[in-house]
Order: structure tokens, then C-alpha cells, then sequence
């Protein structure tokens, strides 16, 4: 693959907001949705496009954003897939923007400025995508908390494909929950894969650092997002990991393994709830055990009939 086609922007360009769209997905989100429209009214630098990619909600969700003049662009329900989804709201961009920023529906911005700090990245013209930081809803559990401040630090760090040996897959991490991508950069490693169960973001992310781009992590880019999974959940969510990787094989082959990042979040887990919430200690080692099982149940998905793949996903429109 060519190296990536990174332009410097020129002395007085107008403000990167000028040049970004905004990509929401959306299904039902619920109450949330009014804490989302008001903290995205109140950026102080809007993007100069907001797109809501609505999977038939009923909610009254996409009528509120239409009130406030954004588009939305119909997605059928059955037919969503996280990069299948995103990348044909890209496609239809009638205009010439640089950056797509993408956001989840549940993912508060924490700032009037969170917009503008992510898309600061740009600045250097090396960067082909950026993620921002996240910090727990005011109800996140001890535990879902931890996983924020682990994933998500404070000290904002840049990597290219170099970086492989040190941090093996951890390497290509970036979240779509609160993300922006280089549009060039994008379309030339044909952006988004439309046929994963999830991991569209890391997957992207791997190939534009193969590709010779540098992803960076903005952490002065702050937005609210983070969820309280029930033991269920996380299997499922865990299983569906395991999925990913057991079909994209070569994600492992070119970054390498997670090392001992696991054991890494572990110790830090353990060191975190005991000195915040020692009674979260049990639930959170019975919660490591069903992670690892639902992990080791997605590498076996290949040999597994649809049915029990679709019962132990928790993205079943996959399997249909």
C-alpha cells in the first residue's frame, strides 16, 4: 500500500470546524439524546454539517434533531453495520470536507471546546485519525469508571506503525465513540470495512497506520461516555471481540498480540477498587473470568452453529 498523501494546511485556512461533518448514528437513545443535542448546541465552533445516520427511530430522536436544521439520513434497521453505516454516510457528502468526526449517541461532550481540541490534531499533517478522551458518566460504577481512566489517560500521546513492537495491537486502539478522521486519508485505504461485527474504528485505524499515517490520542478532547454492562452484556460484548479476531486474523499477524496489557488492566483494576470500592473486588474478578470466557467463545465462532453464535452475540444482526 502507497504511503498516505499528507497535505500541510495552508497559513490562513479557515478553522478545521469549517471543514468537518459530524456523523452521529443513532437508534433510540432515549432520554440522553437532549443532553446530546444541548452540549453539541453549545460547542463554540460548530461543524459545518451534522449528519444523524437514524436506524428507524421512534423516539422522537431524529425529529428533534431536524428542529435544530441537521440532516438526517435514514438507515434501515437490518441493514446497520458499524462501518457499513458510517462509511455510506461519507459517501453521500455532497461537499468538499476534510474531516469526518464521528460520535455515538450516548457520548456527552464534556466541553465547549471538545470539537475544536480534536480536531487541533489535524494540525500536525502526519495525523490521519485522532480519538479523544472519555471520562465516566456521573453514574458509571467503580468498575466502569476504572475503565475509562485506564483506556483513556490524561497525557495525550501520538503513534505510527513503529509503535507495533512496543504496544503490539494496542497500537492501532481508537474509539469511535468520540472520533475524527483525515478524509483523504480515509479514501485511500478505502475506508471503512462494512462487513465487521464491530472494531470498525481499530480496523480502520490498523490500515492507516500501514499505510503510513499516525493516529493520535487528544486527551485535551473531552466527552462523557461510558456503560454500566451487566454480566450478560459483557460476555456478549467480549464474545464479540473474540469474533472480530478470530475473522480478522491478520490484525494479529501484523500488530501482534496484547501482550500483557491484560494483566495490566487487571492490576490496575484491583489497585483502583481497592482503594475506591473494595466491595466492587469479587464482582469485578467474576466479571475478568466472563470476559475471557466470552473472548475465547468468539475464536470459536467459526465452528459453532449460527443460532448459538446469534444467542451469545450482542450485535445479533450480524448472524442474520
Amino acid at each position: 500500500m502507497p504511503p498516505l498523501h499528507m497535505v500541510p494546511h495552508p497559513p490562513h485556512a479557515a478553522s478545521p470546524e469549517s471543514r468537518a461533518v459530524l456523523l452521529v448514528p443513532i437508534c433510540n437513545p432515549g432520554q440522553a439524546w437532549g443532553e446530546f443535542l444541548s452540549a453539541l448546541q453549545q460547542q463554540d465552533v460548530p461543524p459545518h454539517q451534522v449528519i444523524v445516520l437514524d436506524s428507524e427511530s421512534t423516539d422522537g430522536s431524529a425529529q428533534a434533531a431536524q428542529a435544530l436544521g441537521y440532516t438526517v439520513q435514514p438507515v434501515q434497521r437490518s441493514r446497520f453495520s458499524h462501518g457499513g453505516t458510517r462509511q455510506a454516510g461519507i459517501d453521500q457528502l455532497s461537499w468538499g470536507a476534510e474531516f469526518a468526526i464521528f460520535l455515538t449517541q450516548d457520548a456527552i461532550l464534556a466541553r465547549p471546546d471538545a470539537l475544536h481540541q480534536l480536531l487541533k490534531a489535524f494540525d500536525d499533517p502526519q495525523v490521519a485519525a485522532t480519538y479523544g478522551r472519555q471520562l465516566p458518566h456521573a453514574n458509571a460504577t467503580p468498575i466502569a469508571a476504572h475503565a475509562r481512566l485506564f483506556n483513556y489517560p490524561a497525557q495525550s500521546h501520538t503513534v505510527t506503525l513503529q509503535d507495533k513492537a512496543a504496544k503490539g495491537i494496542k497500537t492501532c486502539f481508537l474509539s469511535n465513540s468520540f472520533a475524527a478522521y483525515r478524509l483523504s486519508a480515509l479514501r485511500e485505504v478505502g475506508g471503512f470495512a462494512p462487513d465487521l461485527i464491530l472494531g470498525e474504528d481499530m480496523h480502520l485505524a490498523a490500515r492507516l497506520l500501514m499505510a503510513g499515517g499516525a493516529i493520535r490520542y487528544q486527551a485535551s478532547a473531552h466527552v462523557y461516555h461510558s456503560h454500566n454492562y451487566a454480566l450478560r452484556e459483557e460476555l456478549a460484548r467480549y464474545f464479540d471481540t473474540g469474533v472480530l479476531h478470530a475473522r480478522q486474523s491478520w490484525l494479529m499477524d501484523t500488530f501482534g498480540s496484547a501482550g500483557n496489557e491484560g494483566l495490566k488492566f487487571m492490576t490496575s483494576e484491583m489497585r483502583h477498587l481497592w482503594a475506591q470500592a473494595p466491595q466492587h473486588l469479587p464482582l469485578a474478578l467474576l466479571r475478568n473470568l466472563v470476559k475471557a470466557a466470552g473472548f475465547k467463545l468468539g475464536h470459536w465462532s467459526p465452528f459453532m452453529p449460527r443460532a448459538i453464535n446469534q444467542g451469545l452475540s450482542m450485535h445479533k444482526g450480524y448472524w442474520a
